[in-house]
């Protein structure tokens, strides 16, 4: 009788995973806490102490349901520290004749295992079938198509699944209600306070060997509360679809200076390690729309980030690596701003998304993409510096998602596979949505000089910069136009205020790294 390994990994935390579905009684359960994961790029603290924090409550949870675990801690004396070596370490210490796993949510990973499939001790890899689609089926969505449209993606997902659905008609007449759900920040909005999670004993020694083992990393464990558990990954859901559903959808493109959750659910992490389904959370959010809880704009917004997006950049992603990672379309080369690490900078809205994700592990998508995302296109930065950030700083940042929205979403590095545009905007969309302005000593409505707001600059000098490349997609037709129409006094002026800041800007190789200048000191850039 054949005696498998089950290795489980530490984004994989559910009990209807296909490596622990139908094994035999004699199998051994392996979750490894290795270095090297957690030190490929420099993991904030807070995903670190998830990651730890919750696999060793799943083994917990295995136990209790009668599997035989083997938990390797990062404290062990014979711990290897390599995924691939430390698996198979524990095969042949059980006498077990092959590991069956899961696909993991990185190519690096996918590939080192297959490379194993006919060795004497095998490795079987099975499909990820927690997901709403698998690899194949969106390689067959895709089969050709000449562009990758999530539009179109999403409508079926919607018609295969049935969520938000009238036989075959849309609950409410439209596919999409993004129009609905672009309001600004308002003074007078409050926003619901999170659910603070108990820690256990579990718990609170494994962020303590999170803190002790990795301390030269991002974060602190002092504002760390992110669910490590179901229920408590439960309680998340359960409050946000209560208290943020309703208001989500409106606001969920407002950016606030001193709220760094809003409406949002922040339940991606739990998502992505297994606590939660993307079924139940969809489902949840359906049932509130059909109890008269919650607008359709809210829901329609909230499931499509799910059902829509969550599963087209995962189809992308596993389509078109390993190529994909080294795209780099518009040729950008700079290293990332010293900044990102430390936020020590004088523009209010990236020290502002830098500081929250430094205390949290966390910034909503807008932040995201048109604060930290998009001063990073618009300074050039090279694709791979900028994807090793967010992979690292953020809870819920996987390669498989973190990658496609990275460097197709953010940098616009794939050519256009993902987004018809680049995402480039001056100051004045900040200024639009967020409140972050009124406490910029930078004004968004200054181009040029010393309180000119960055952005501004930056923006029009990304498109003179890149206009061989983008000037003939039609998306971008009109501001070409208003740029040609441009006097070249002004275009001239432009030019050298940004050229001059760039030339100021400094980078920093990694977390902990020193920062690099052309010839300025760092005050300098901010006098």
């Amino acid at each position: 009788m054949s005696k498998p390994l089950l290795l489980v990994l530490g984004d994989q935390l559910s009990l209807s995973l296909p490596t622990l579905r139908d094994a035999p009684s004699n199998a051994v359960v392996a979750l490894c806490e290795v270095a090297e994961e957690a030190r490929y790029v420099p993991h904030h603290l807070h995903k670190t102490g998830l990651f730890m924090a919750a696999m060793r409550h799943f083994a917990v949870t295995l136990r209790d349901k009668g599997y035989t675990v083997h938990y390797s801690r990062i404290d062990d004396a014979d711990n290897t520290h390599s995924l691939i070596e430390e698996a198979e370490r524990l095969a042949k210490q059980y006498g077990c004749d092959e590991i069956r796993v899961t696909r993991p949510g990185e190519w690096r990973l996918w590939n080192d295992m297959q490379q194993r499939q006919n060795n004497a001790l095998s490795w079987q890899l099975m499909e990820d079938d927690r997901f709403f689609t698998t690899p194949d089926d969106f390689s067959r969505w895709a089969e050709g198509r000449k562009q990758l449209r999530l539009e179109y993606f999403y409508r079926e997902q919607r018609k295969r699944t049935g969520l938000l659905m009238e036989g075959d008609t849309p609950v409410g007449g439209q596919w999409n209600y993004d129009h609905d759900n672009r309001e600004p920040i308002k003074a007078a909005l409050s926003f619901p306070a999170l659910p603070q999670h108990s820690q256990d004993s579990v718990t609170k020694e494994a962020l303590h060997d999170a803190a002790h083992y990795f301390d030269d990393h991002m974060g602190s464990m002092e504002t760390f509360n992110l669910p490590v558990t179901r229920r408590q990954a439960l309680v998340d859901l359960h409050h946000f679809i209560e208290h943020g559903l309703a208001d989500f959808g409106r606001y969920q493109d407002a950016i606030s200076d001193s709220a760094p959750f809003l409406y949002h659910s922040r339940l991606s992490a739990a998502m992505n390690i297994g606590l939660l389904s993307p079924v139940e959370v969809c489902e949840a959010a359906e049932a509130h729309y059909h109890a008269g809880k919650a607008p359709i704009n809210a829901v329609e917004g909230f499931i499509r980030q799910i059902l829509g997006w969550r599963e087209y950049v995962r189809g992308l992603y596993w389509t078109q690596m390993p190529g994909y990672k080294q795209k780099n379309q518009l040729g950008f080369t700079r290293e990332l701003p010293a900044f990102y690490w430390d936020a020590d900078t004088d523009m209010r809205c990236l020290q502002r998304a830098i500081q929250m994700t430094i205390d949290n592990s966390y910034a909503h998508h807008i932040q995201r993409l048109m604060v930290t995302g998009n001063f990073a296109l618009l300074c050039g930065i090279k694709p791979e510096a900028l994807c090793d950030w967010y992979l690292a700083v953020y809870a819920d940042a996987s390669e498989w998602v973190e990658l496609p929205n990275t460097l197709g979403m953010v940098l616009h590095a794939d050519g256009g596979l993902m987004g018809s545009k680049p995402y480039c905007a001056s100051g004045k969309y900040i200024d639009k949505m967020s409140d972050h302005c009124q406490h910029c000593r930078y004004s968004p409505k200054e181009i040029t000089g010393p309180k000119a707001c960055p952005f501004n600059s930056l923006y029009w000098h990304f498109l003179e910069t890149n206009a061989e490349q983008l000037n003939r997609n039609p998306r971008m037709k009109l501001i070409y136009g208003s740029l040609s129409r441009m006097k070249e006094e002004k275009r001239e002026a432009i030019r050298q205020q940004a050229e001059q800041f760039l030339a100021k800007l400094p980078t920093s190789e990694g977390y902990g790294q020193p920062a690099h200048t052309q010839g300025y000191s760092h005050q300098e850039t901010r006098s």
